[in-house]
């Protein structure tokens, strides 16, 4: 379980220093598992959001898009599951008082032992929770005598459920208000949207309805940085397919979605699919896309064959009559579901992990190193940084007109201060895949200088040819 803690360390500190990720609150010291995107955080986050809106709906003639509420009827939880279900074995240290998940518990431990040692603990936990065996849980943290974090002790209490629902109140007096939840996913506010958008839109089965959107989660041991939080977002399509269909759609997607992943260019080696080995209550088939971050292989999508189970509860728990009529085969049925769901926060952290390199690039003359981020082109925060070589002879006013000629299409960022290598290394940092230097040849023969981050390679262009030459590369 080959692990590199310095390297994540150093890309949660990056992530600060360059404004892509603050702790929430953090003058008040903070609110522990929520996390806000700063100025570049923020775009790189809307640019995988659009990637993903993109690939999802506009390529595909049969998915369609909501945006649905946050808050839901509150038997929405019941029929989904959510109310009895929704909840993961926890632990308590008797001497700490800190609450553990059980899964993290042991997955914490068994990273800590040799490879082969560690995945059969981890193949035991597996099947202990696949069978609600607390007791065998237990057991099994004491005899491996796993200890808490910050007693150092194993005086453990007894595993038991704990859900993970946010509870609010919907009403202006406490006393005759309804108890509702912040939505734990948002899968649902499209399966009692699916007649809504069937019949508006006139679409014929197979097809989806893609969302992206906020869930809350009352994670008791979030950790890891944004790869486990309180408030995420979620990009997720339910695609609902004739019964009996189910596996081939399932195989499909998960086809599909891996080459979404590797549409980004990045190294196949470093993702993975693991099929659960306990299957949820709705599901007939089950696969996680797992990236090798620094702490390991962990999942950023979930693929789901959910039958008809969600839409079937909620025509139960409504009594409004949820089906679909085929005309091909003349016939009235549930449509079963292939679910797709990533987690935008996760598919950041990877893309950021992803393009994280800590370059050497000392000569026998000279010591130099830079930090890059090698986002693919079209993620980017910032597409090109336009320079100035000095703040006079006109040379800003040209920057200045590139600038305004460009902003229309995609981001640009305008700098004058410092060296121009101070400045290329600032924009290494943030990812920005281009640099144009406006110098005194500019005037004269109307070219300029482009550098390439990655290369960091430079050559003379039409300064007219710069707006299409990045556009070429983040299309």
């Amino acid at each position: 379980m080959s692990t590199d803690q310095n390297k994540f360390q150093a890309i949660i500190s990056h992530c600060k220093e360059y404004g892509f990720v603050f702790q929430s609150s953090e003058i008040y010291d903070g609110l522990s598992a929520v996390y806000d995107y700063g100025q570049y955080g923020s775009e790189l986050k809307k640019n995988i959001k659009d990637y993903w809106w993109k690939s999802m709906t506009q390529l595909h003639e049969n998915i369609v898009g909501i945006d649905a509420a946050i808050f839901m009827h509150p038997t929405t939880w019941k029929a989904s599951g959510h109310v009895d279900n929704f909840s993961d074995p926890m632990i308590d240290n008797k001497d700490s008082k800190k609450r553990y998940r059980v899964d993290h518990l042991i997955e914490a431990y068994a990273e800590t032992l040799p490879e082969a040692e560690g995945n059969a603990v981890l193949a035991q936990m597996d099947e202990l929770l696949k069978e609600n065996d607390f007791a065998g849980l237990k057991t099994l943290i004491e005899e491996k005598k796993i200890s808490c974090t910050v007693s150092g002790t194993s005086n453990w209490t007894d595993v038991r459920q704990f859900n993970l629902m946010f509870s609010t109140q919907l009403g202006s007096v406490t006393d005759e208000a309804s108890e509702i939840y912040l939505r734990p996913e948002t899968a649902q506010g499209i399966f009692v949207n699916f007649l809504n958008v069937q019949k508006t839109g006139r679409m014929k089965v197979p097809f989806g309805i893609a969302q992206i959107g906020k869930a809350f989660r009352n994670e008791i041991v979030a950790r890891q940085f944004i790869f486990r939080m309180r408030e995420f977002e979620q990009m997720e399509m339910q695609f609902f397919v004739r019964p009996g269909t189910q596996k081939e759609w399932y195989e499909k997607w998960k086809e599909e979605r891996m080459q979404w992943h590797l549409s980004l260019g990045t190294d196949p080696s470093k993702y993975r699919f693991k099929d659960h080995v306990k299957l949820a209550h709705y599901a007939d088939a089950a696969v996680d896309i797992e990236f090798d971050f620094p702490i390991g292989f962990k999942e950023v999508e979930g693929i789901h064959s959910r039958t008809d189970f969600d839409l079937k509860q909620h025509q139960e728990y409504s009594k409004k009559k949820i089906q679909y009529f085929d005309t091909e085969i003349n016939q009235n049925y549930v449509p079963y579901v292939i679910e797709t769901s990533i987690g935008l926060d996760r598919m950041f952290l990877l893309t950021v992990c992803n393009a994280y390199e800590e370059q050497d690039l000392s000569t026998p003359e000279k010591q130099d190193s830079r930090v890059v981020l090698k986002f693919p082109a079209k993620l980017a925060p910032i597409k090109l940084a336009v320079f100035p070589l000095t703040k006079k002879d006109g040379l800003p006013e040209v920057a200045q007109l590139l600038v305004n000629e460009c902003k229309q299409h995609f981001h640009c960022y305008y700098e004058e201060k410092d060296s121009i290598g101070k400045r290329y290394r600032r924009q290494d940092a943030i990812g920005t895949p281009f640099c144009v230097t406006i110098d005194h040849q500019t005037k004269e023969d109307g070219t300029v200088t482009i550098r390439y981050r990655d290369s960091m390679e430079q050559e003379r262009v039409p300064l007219t040819e710069v707006k299409n030459i990045v556009l070429s590369k983040i299309m």
